[in-house]
């Protein structure tokens, strides 16, 4: 019996100025979240070279002093509508967030996507993590557990609302004046302690049953959710040793839940920057750093540390600074890596308007294939999310020097085998959780 050798899984993480704070000040950068036509074509980009999805991180604010890349963008269920249109193959997956919606809301927009793209959709669950969000909503910010609880029920309730309909609900017998069968649905008659829905959906089931479930969130209540529903986890980690580590552990918790480990897939984000020579790309990311104003890096430490840090000497230590209720993971892993390398404040805030805390690879082609694979068959991770620190070069780069290289080691297909974002990522469709009464 043979069977089929693991490949590693990729994802576009789509940030139309670039992930690296500087990114649209290079001369080939084409600027913009807000520039559809760039959008639409390094996502065609990632789809030609085989990309399992493109991502969308989104937020609920904005300001001047924002990552470049996340001041104006659109809102991301419409835009991946759109690219839907454009894109035949590659799976959509955008961000949307449990403590600023409503359960009902979300799951009819994922299946609609799911719908419209013929099983292409993710959801990428998030709770939010910046109290300013209050700001533009109608209710206080939760506490960082208060808000994994809240997920916990609002990611129930929609996997529920999608199981509304049995695959065969609407029969349409045009003999009989049947449209949907009413044996065939499934009322959900939700009453817990943050919401309420009764259901059904009023959108049939569909083509991946349940759209894709990512989780990115690396805390211990955000691994217990991702380990009990998620379908892929989005992770930073700054070396193979924490990866290992976090990948272990995440797998041991799949299997708390009597899940099978390997349905779930880790991919660590990654940012690479590419030359013919490790000089040249070297300098390609000296030549980024220089057009870092401090001032545009240090709100991206700060924030991802939950604390100001004016008080404190831009050239000295990183200091000693309470637990955030923020990105709590990230403020961990950001505070691990300046112990752990020496970097000042400043030196830091560099490392973050660079890759937010996410994994640099700095070399040719093959330093970055190297590295990619040492992950992937080291127990570190199923597959990368790749960050370009600049649109399109960043991504031509990578697909045009790195892809063939991983295909060329049997590590990454050379085409799609099926349609849908579950067919990519090797996961059977799901079946109806449970029966409700019938309406």
């Amino acid at each position: 019996m043979t069977t089929t050798p693991r490949q590693m899984h990729l994802g576009l993480f789509l940030q139309g100025a670039g992930h690296h704070v500087s990114g649209w000040r290079h001369p080939r950068a084409e600027a913009g979240s807000e520039n559809f036509d760039l959008l639409r074509r390094v996502t065609q980009m990632a789809e030609d070279a085989k990309f399992d999805m493109v991502f969308l991180a989104d937020g609920l604010t904005s300001a001047v002093d924002a990552h470049p890349s996340m001041i104006a963008r659109f809102e991301p269920l419409t835009l991946l509508s759109a690219l839907a249109m454009v894109t035949s193959r590659i799976g959509l997956a955008a961000t949307s967030s449990t403590t600023y919606g409503e359960p009902y809301h979300t799951a009819r927009a994922f299946a609609s996507l799911d719908h419209l793209s013929g099983g292409r959709a993710a959801w990428n669950v998030v709770t939010t993590s910046y109290a300013r969000t209050a700001n533009n909503f109608s209710k206080e910010h939760p506490a960082h557990d208060e808000r994994y609880a809240v997920a916990e029920e609002f990611v129930d309730v929609v996997c529920g609302l999608w199981d509304s309909w049995d695959d065969d609900a609407f029969v349409k017998d045009k003999a009989r004046g049947i449209y949907a069968d009413p044996a065939k649905v499934r009322v959900l008659d939700h009453v817990g302690r943050y919401f309420r829905a009764k259901g059904p959906l009023n959108i049939p089931r569909s083509p991946q049953g349940h759209p894709i479930l990512i989780q990115a969130g690396s805390s211990g209540p955000g691994q217990d959710l991702a380990a009990r529903r998620a379908d892929v986890v989005f992770t930073a980690q700054q070396t193979i040793e924490e990866a290992q580590k976090f990948y272990a552990s995440l797998r041991q918790r799949v299997a708390g839940f009597g899940r099978d480990p390997s349905t779930v897939a880790v991919m660590p984000g990654i940012l690479p920057v590419i030359g013919r020579t490790l000089e040249e790309a070297s300098a390609k990311l000296i030549e980024l750093d220089h057009w870092t104003d401090i001032a545009s890096a240090m709100p991206l430490l700060e924030e991802r540390l939950g604390h100001s840090l004016a008080p404190y000497d831009l050239d000295g230590p990183l200091p000693d600074l309470p637990l955030s209720d923020q990105l709590r993971s990230r403020a961990e892993l950001l505070t691990e890596l300046a112990r752990r390398e020496n970097l000042t404040i400043r030196q830091l805030a560099l490392r973050v308007a660079a890759g937010r805390g996410h994994h640099m690879i700095v070399g040719t082609a093959t330093d970055v294939a190297d590295r990619m694979q040492a992950w992937f068959e080291g127990g570190a991770a199923d597959g990368f999310n790749v960050m370009p620190p600049f649109f399109p070069d960043g991504l031509s780069d990578f697909v045009r020097e790195v892809v063939p290289l991983l295909q060329e080691r049997g590590l990454f297909r050379t085409d799609y085998e099926g349609a849908t974002l579950r067919d990519h990522l090797g996961l059977a469709r799901p079946e109806p959780e449970q029966r409700a009464s019938a309406g």
